[in-house]
């Protein structure tokens, strides 16, 4: 390991070590939080180092979704039958490039995690909310929170609601929640936790990491790991250096996460040796619903044309818009249906305004003559007989739109606001170790939560309780296995 690099220090040039830990953890969100408990009980002593004034970070913000599944108590209490095969053939085929090892451990593991972080404290209801919607307004827990019921995925594996919400009243709070309930029990257990403090650089002896230098309120030490140091920082959303290399197309969306998603966490272990994958993958979405029967509405984009299935995941839709010439796209809706998406004042999703024929809305709308009139001609055919057959949308969202008035709603990037995160990050093994260009594992090194490359690979992937599922799951594993080291 190179030691020019000044996020990467030898050993040798520190006079002394101020404490010392079997693990050092840089961070203590969900992740830094799960492998510090972990970490403990396999008996390691572990101190983890956190730059807020207390265990926060992007987690805090976060409604309290985890995606589990399998068979959980909640699922099996709401009358749903799920099995870990069809978790790992749904997970791998929205992947880009599913990582078989960690979708069989996730999903065959689900069960258990599940139990683990009630063990912890964290509470779950078992209750079921049957509404689409981007998060349950109220403290119902099972909830459809990815693209299971949408084709092709839903004749790939049998699609089961995998989105456990914390038990907590209101659209925001159950990962605050959480997370402290996972801190406390962290720090019950005897974690030491170094808060106003910020790790500047790994400290290597040439083979191995072996400890970390901080700076707390202008005072710079030292802290020696014995057996790992666990990266568990955030990703790099409020970099924009970095953000404008990798994703530019977050630079015109508005970015989500804890001011210090800076990206050191990834830039430390890229000093180390570490190489990253899928940094170029955004979460992005402008969700239109709810309520759902806006679902039933149809998407076009400026050529008039239909171009994702409405009923998906809204990241799955966001995604796919930003990508339609010149970012132009279009809600079509009819009287039965119509509504105002209830995010509409947030996202800037404006009605452009009523029209009583299609071909009103086209011309209105500037869309190429005929194209909006052969498109929803088409749709409507077939919404007569319950038919998509150009996209497929569920059974349950369609219906012909052919009751005027008519309205149109303005999603298009670059006019409605679009909301996003990073999901690149370090390459990890199953057991968070992180991997060189070789995929060798660097000694002494691990990555878990958003600086690391998991199960989230872009916004496809993504189910809402993903970032915490994987991060509790895999930051366990990493606690675990550098505790065992």
């Amino acid at each position: 390991m190179a030691q020019d690099n000044p996020l990467l220090l030898d050993a040798a040039t520190v006079a002394s070590w101020d404490q010392t830990a079997d693990i050092v953890i840089v961070g203590c969100g969900m992740a830094g939080a799960c492998a510090a408990i972990e970490a403990r009980n396999a008996g390691a002593s572990v101190i983890a180092i956190e730059r807020s004034s207390g265990c926060t970070g992007t987690t805090s913000a976060a409604a309290g979704h985890f995606y589990l599944g399998g068979g959980t108590a909640v699922q099996k209490a709401c009358g749903f039958d799920d099995d870990p095969e069809d978790m790992a053939r749904y997970l791998a085929a929205v992947s880009i490039r599913p990582d078989e090892e960690k979708i069989r451990l996730y999903a065959h593991g689900s069960v258990a995690h599940f139990d683990w972080l009630e063990q912890q404290g964290v509470p779950f209801d078992r209750s079921f909310y049957p509404e689409k919607s981007v998060v349950q307004p109220t403290r119902e827990c099972l909830i459809w929170t990815g693209n299971e019921q949408v084709w092709p995925y839903r004749d790939q594996a049998r699609p089961a609601p995998r989105g456990h919400k914390v038990a907590f009243d209101g659209e925001e709070g159950g990962g605050a929640l959480a997370l402290r309930i996972l801190t406390d029990a962290a720090t019950a257990l005897g974690t030491e936790i170094l808060t106003d403090s910020k790790v500047e650089a790994l400290v290597s002896d040439g083979s191995r990491i072996v400890g970390v230098r901080l700076r707390n309120f202008g005072e710079t030490r030292f802290i020696r790991a014995r057996k790992g140091v666990i990266l568990a920082a955030g990703g790099f959303g409020q970099n924009a250096e970095m953000v404008a290399t990798h994703v530019p197309i977050l630079q015109s969306a508005f970015v989500q996460g804890s001011p210090y998603d800076d990206g050191l966490a990834i830039q430390l272990g890229e000093a180390a040796g570490g190489v990253t994958e899928f940094m170029d993958e955004p979460f992005i979405t402008s969700p239109f619903y709810p309520p759902q029967d806006l679902l039933k509405g149809v998407l076009v984009n400026g050529e008039g044309k239909r171009f994702v299935a409405e009923d998906s995941y809204h990241s799955r839709t966001g995604l796919i818009s930003t990508r339609q010439p010149g970012g132009t796209v279009y809600l079509i809706v009819d009287a039965d249906i119509f509504a105002y998406p209830r995010f509409a004042e947030l996202t800037n999703q404006r009605l452009v305004d009523g029209y009583e024929t299609i071909a009103e809305m086209e011309a209105g709308l500037k869309l190429p003559a005929g194209s909006l009139q052969a498109t929803m001609a088409a749709y409507n055919a077939h919404a007569a007989n319950g038919e998509d057959p150009e996209f497929h949308k569920y059974p349950k969202w369609i219906k012909p739109l052919d009751k005027g008035p008519y309205a149109a709603f303005d999603l298009s990037f670059g006019t409605a606001v679009y909301t996003g995160f990073t999901l690149g990050g370090l390459k990890v093994s199953a057991d968070g170790e992180v991997l060189d260009a070789l995929g060798t594992a660097i000694p002494g090194l691990y990555a878990a939560g958003a600086c690391a490359s998991n199960l989230a690979q872009d916004s496809i992937s993504y189910a809402s309780g993903t970032c915490l599922g994987e991060a509790s799951f895999f930051g366990r594993r990493a606690g675990l296995h550098a505790a065992n080291s």
